[in-house]
């Protein structure tokens, strides 16, 4: 019997060493501990207790053992101290509870014994056995679990090590994958190992497709316009450092599109021994900081011009009427004032579409409704501007029964105003000017409509944007083209909409629609 005993206890421990390599599941590897443990000492129930990261004790494994025995032990050992060092652990107090426990739940017919698992000199858990037979555990039985809790403490530390790894990817998954940036990680030979789902989208193509390419077949630049590309970079010795990240900025080729201003931040991942092991890469769109740019850009110079030229005007006019080596009479004096008077109104109505613009930029563009007769408004407004041309014929055509409306009359006066005052710039060789409401059943539509030569197509999706002028009008006319983009804004925030017309047979149509019952848009 004794030899048989000899090699079931040698397969025991066979498996448990079986089980520190192919077991890597916490909980499916303490339930197979627990067996092989309660098994190799005839036990009748068992359990496993693991020190929490936090501190305390958790069961974690148990068998043979009901429920309200576990939930009231688990209580109990939530108050036994803390003690890492294994030549001042004992199990003298957790003993006595399990033990005392034990025989008052099974009538004094179970016994048992606990050992501690010990992982690099540090308690990680401890592993309970008990029977139902009289006798205490002999000496070989207890040599014999501590020889396998060495093991089984291997095993769970082991396993306890990849769900951590495990947990540490997913969380940096879950961070790749919902990052707005796009996200690279290249391997030192180059060799895209990692790419995340934002930079696959601004690319155009697949995540799989992504992988395991070369970064120079995946990053290729139409042109850089800032910093040293990373092939460039590494001839010249980069990284020297391990924090010495690389900045380049500029336009990226994507098949079938066109291409994507991106800012690249390369960052290296280093080794102790100082060997590149990885360079992770931080793509960013700038498509909207260059957008910021050029709009900067066109600010300044359709402001610049659109203000020089005025006061440039009015500081002729004022000094030449200052000479005093000159008699004027009042013809000249008055058409001068004339001009200074045109120029001050203009650079006032620029000063003022600036701050709408600004207003709207901060969402605090003003809206104060009341009830607005658009007919009447028309008629007003083209009375106004009938005085300004005399190349010009301006016609008002409302049905007789047209709606009274809800809106901002001052800011729709600013509109038709616009829209008025383009179709006389734009349209230099005269002919008729139509101002026409239409009434529909939740909406009305004006339009406003001219003769002149029309706008290109091309320049259409544009014309409402912001400083917007196409290269021909801005060669024949004066604007900063604000006036479009802040007729929108009026419109949009009356809950309506404004659109061009095109017109097969030439001149330019703009129209706006607004709800009979019109409210402040939020």
């Amino acid at each position: 019997m004794l030899p048989d005993f000899r090699v079931r206890q040698r397969d025991y421990l066979l498996e448990i060493s079986r089980a520190i390599t192919q077991e890597l599941n916490l909980e499916s590897l303490l339930a197979r501990i627990l067996r092989i443990a309660t098994e190799m000492l005839a036990g009748q129930a068992g359990l496993i207790a693991l020190k929490e990261e936090k501190g305390g004790w958790e069961i974690s494994a148990s068998q043979g053992l009901s429920t309200a025995f576990l939930r009231y032990l688990e209580t109990l050992l939530a108050g036994v101290p803390d003690q890492k060092d294994p030549a001042l652990f004992e199990l003298s107090e957790i003993n006595r509870i399990v033990q005392e426990l034990t025989r008052a739940a099974s009538f004094g017919m179970l016994t048992g014994v606990g050992l501690p698992l010990i992982v690099r000199q540090q308690v990680i858990g401890v592993i309970f056995i008990f029977r139902n037979y009289a006798g205490v555990f002999s000496s070989n039985d207890t040599a014999l679990l501590q020889s396998f809790a060495d093991q089984a403490g291997i095993a769970v530390q082991n396993a306890r090590l990849y769900t951590q790894i495990r947990r540490e990817k997913q969380r940096m998954d879950a961070l790749l994958d919902s990052a707005a940036d796009g996200m690279l990680i290249i391997a030192a030979d180059h060799t895209i190992e990692r790419c995340n789902p934002a930079f696959a989208r601004m690319v155009g193509s697949a995540t799989e497709s992504i992988r395991n390419r070369s970064h120079e077949s995946v990053i290729r630049w139409v042109q850089v316009k800032d910093g040293l590309t990373l092939e460039k970079a590494e001839s010249g010795g980069w990284p020297l450092t391990p924090n010495a990240t690389l900045y380049v900025e500029g336009d990226l080729e994507r098949p079938g599109n066109l291409p994507l201003p991106v800012g690249i931040t390369y960052a290296p991942l280093i080794n102790p021994e100082g060997t590149l092991v990885n360079i992770v890469a931080t793509v960013r769109d700038i498509t909207r900081f260059r957008e910021a740019e050029e709009l900067k850009s066109t600010f300044i110079s359709v402001i610049s011009h659109e203000l020089k030229t005025p006061v440039a005007l009015i500081k002729g006019y004022v000094s030449t009427l200052r000479r005093e080596d000159a008699s004027w009479d009042r013809a000249v004096v008055r058409d001068s004032l004339t001009v200074i008077e045109e120029e001050t109104d203009r650079l006032t109505e620029l000063i003022e579409n600036l701050l709408d613009a600004s207003r709207l930029q901060a969402g605090a563009l003003s809206i104060s409704l009341s009830d607005v007769a658009l007919h009447g408004l028309a008629e007003r407004i083209a009375e106004k501007f009938r005085t300004q041309s005399s190349q010009h014929t301006i016609l008002v055509d409302f049905p007789a029964d047209f709606p009274v409306i809800v809106g901002d009359e001052g800011r729709l006066t600013q509109v038709l105003s616009n829209l008025l005052s383009n179709a006389i710039k734009y349209s230099t060789g005269g002919g008729e000017i139509r101002i026409s409401g239409q009434s529909l059943p939740d909406q009305v539509v004006v339009c406003v409509s001219d003769q002149g030569p029309g706008i290109s197509p091309e320049d259409i999706p544009h014309v409402f944007d912001r400083f917007y002028r196409s290269s021909e009008a801005s060669k024949k006319t004066k604007g900063a083209g604000l006036g479009l983009y802040l007729a929108r804004a009026v419109i949009e925030a009356h809950g309506g909409r404004i659109w061009v017309d095109p017109r097969p047979g030439g001149g330019t149509r703009i129209c706006f629609s607004l709800p009979k019952d019109a409210k402040r848009k939020e």
